[in-house]
């Protein structure tokens, strides 16, 4: 009988048989199914959220969303902030600002994450526009543009000065009754811009630019009166600052009240802690000038005076030493008489030395004359010519007297005269003298030279 298999386990409560008949139980998701319903959840749940961590892990592409992570101690978060919400942030995001990010929470369905899309940040502890504050001083001290060595002093009286701020604001006019109060009719020019709320900064900026341009401007204002690190804001960029810097002619910053500083401040050549300090220190009192001016013109009176009296005390002490003319040219009339009479003689002196001189060196060059150096030559040469015709003939005597004794011994020792004397020499075919019969053998021939004469013989034989 075939073997029965066992019956199938029954599966336990809370268990699912994946492969078994299914009975009602509960419900298979899909991955997108499932994803959905957790989006559904999360976005449901979270539509806004406040969330407070660190930044790290910071991407800024050139799309100009900015993708971070936000961490604790225990967890971290993925986030985004989107273009249009990153352009009007005050502060730079940076990786390790702590800060609260508000946003909602959303589901990427493709790779089952979630992140936060934030659409607000504020960092914890100083707020953003200090964040921001400091950002751009730190990064504007880094380039040099607070450097003292590029500040420029103001003007000891300006020709003519520009002031940016609001025509209708209350520090236009404090700066304008307190400048012609000290200095009436100096000329202001106004140039208007926004000084607060959304693009100040900007017409701050172009105004700065203009009033620099302006002729016979020689010192720019920018003013402002108190309020809060919001109202001041348009200060603080970085486009004010930059406009300050390149600025032609010495600028002024007036924003504020005495404890408010702001980027301006840093930037321009001189800070004044309120409008009308700076028109205090721009303008001084006329008054103050036009009595300084006369105390001046008086000092100079005054010197001119007393160097004019003493000037006169010298000439009249000069005058009281110069003698009678008449009688001090007659002076210098004997005495050029004097000098006169020993140039003279000192002439006559120097001619008689300069004649003799000269005649010296006439008969020097007389004696150097080439016609009388040709002279002296002849004479010498002729003489010369008769030692040695002397000298040759003695010469000449005694050569021919030992030439004769020479020749008399040569005579005496010549063969010829032995030959004379009948004698003969023999020769061999070579030339060679014979002085014995073995040189030569019978049938040689011999040549005998005697005194007169050559005999050409041959040998018969030997003895």
């Amino acid at each position: 009988m075939p073997e029965r298999l066992p019956p199938k386990p029954v599966p336990s409560v809370g268990q699912f048989d994946l492969f078994g008949r299914r009975a009602e139980g509960p419900k298979i998701f899909s991955v997108t199914e499932l994803t959905r319903e957790i989006k559904a959840v999360l976005e449901g749940r979270f539509p806004s959220v406040l969330v407070k961590g660190e930044v790290s892990n910071l991407k800024a592409p050139s799309s100009g969303h900015l993708y971070f992570t936000l961490k604790d101690q225990g967890a971290c978060l993925d986030a985004v902030l989107f273009r249009t919400e990153a352009r009007r942030l005050r502060f730079s995001v940076q990786n390790g600002l702590s800060l609260v990010a508000r946003g909602r929470l959303a589901v990427y369905e493709p790779k089952g994450g979630y992140q936060l899309v934030c659409d607000a940040l504020e960092p914890l502890g100083a707020g953003a526009l200090q964040i921001a504050f400091e950002q751009l001083k730190e990064k504007l001290q880094r380039e040099g543009l607070f450097d003292g060595g590029r500040k420029r002093r103001l003007p000891f009286l300006p020709r003519r000065i520009a002031v940016v701020t609001s025509p209708s604001g209350a520090a236009v006019h404090d700066f304008l009754r307190v400048l012609h109060r000290r200095y009436p009719n100096l000329p202001v020019l106004i140039v208007p811009a926004r000084v607060q709320g959304e693009g100040a900064a900007q017409e701050i900026a172009r105004a700065i630019v203009r009033a620099g341009k302006q002729p016979r401007v020689d010192v720019v204002v920018v003013a402002r009166g108190g309020g809060s690190l919001e109202d001041l804001w348009a200060f603080n960029e970085e486009v004010v600052a930059r406009a300050l810097v390149g600025c032609p002619v010495p600028t002024v910053s007036a924003v504020g009240h005495e404890i408010d500083f702001t980027i301006a401040d840093f930037c321009a050549d001189v800070r004044a802690p309120t409008p009308t300090a700076a028109a205090e220190m721009i303008a001084r009192e006329k008054t103050e000038l036009a009595a300084d001016l006369a105390a001046r013109r008086a000092r100079l009176h005054r010197a001119l005076t007393a160097q004019l009296e003493r000037t006169r005390s010298q000439l009249d002490k000069l005058r009281g030493r110069v003698a009678d003319p008449r009688r001090l040219i007659g002076d210098r009339k004997l005495r050029l008489d004097r000098l006169r009479q020993r140039l003279e003689d000192a002439r006559g002196r120097d001619l008689a030395a300069r004649g003799e001189r000269l005649r010296k060196l006439q008969e020097r060059l007389q004696q150097q004359h080439p016609r009388q150096k040709l002279h002296r030559l002849s004479s010498e040469v002729a003489r010369q010519s008769e030692k040695l015709k002397a000298l040759a003939g003695r010469l000449l005597a005694a050569r021919r007297h030992k030439l004769e004794g020479l020749s008399g011994r040569l005579e005496a020792l010549s063969p010829l005269k032995v030959l004379a004397r009948g004698y003969a020499v023999a020769f061999d075919e070579r030339g060679h003298a014979l002085t014995s019969s073995a040189a030569v053998q019978p049938g040689e021939p011999v040549r005998v030279r005697l005194h007169q004469g050559e005999l050409a013989t041959r040998v018969e034989k030997k003895t």
